[in-house]
């Protein structure tokens, strides 16, 4: 449901939150082993990030990406909608041009619930909810 390009950057964000800080910025280089990704890829990822706000970044001999307290407050779909765009998991399942209550697909009524609360969950969920989830041990992520 959502791109690789989305996976991979919440990655990237969920590495800045545990080990960046306005003091302590890291580069691409020290980005992409750890969540092994391409260095090109992910520049360009964490570019359109920095750009939009959702992560902060600096130039220079001291420079490099990080995440100040503003940045995490930033939710999951922030992220999504920078990188896929604002409507990527609206479209219909089945690819219907027109899939809505009115004419749903065969697919809209296992789907259409189900899709309807992750949108809502990923609104709800800020960088700062998971990267506390990461620190306590609720959750994994091999960083």
């Amino acid at each position: 449901m959502i791109s690789k390009s989305s996976k991979y950057a919440i990655k990237a964000v969920l590495y800045l939150a545990l080990h960046t800080s306005e003091e302590k910025k890291v580069t691409v280089k020290d980005i992409a082993a750890p969540i092994n990704v391409p260095k090109a890829y992910i520049a360009k990822l964490l570019q359109e990030l920095s750009k939009n706000g959702i992560i902060s970044s600096t130039r220079g001999p001291k420079g490099g990406f990080y995440l100040s307290d503003t940045n995490r407050e930033n939710t999951i779909m922030d992220i999504i909608d920078i990188i896929d765009g604002g409507n990527k998991l609206g479209p219909c399942m089945m690819s219907l041009k027109s899939c809505d209550q009115d004419k749903p697909c065969p697919l809209h009524a296992s789907i259409y619930p189900i899709k309807t609360k992750l949108i809502e969950n990923f609104k709800n969920k800020k960088i700062a909810d998971l990267t506390n989830d990461l620190k306590t041990g609720r959750t994994f992520l091999p960083l």
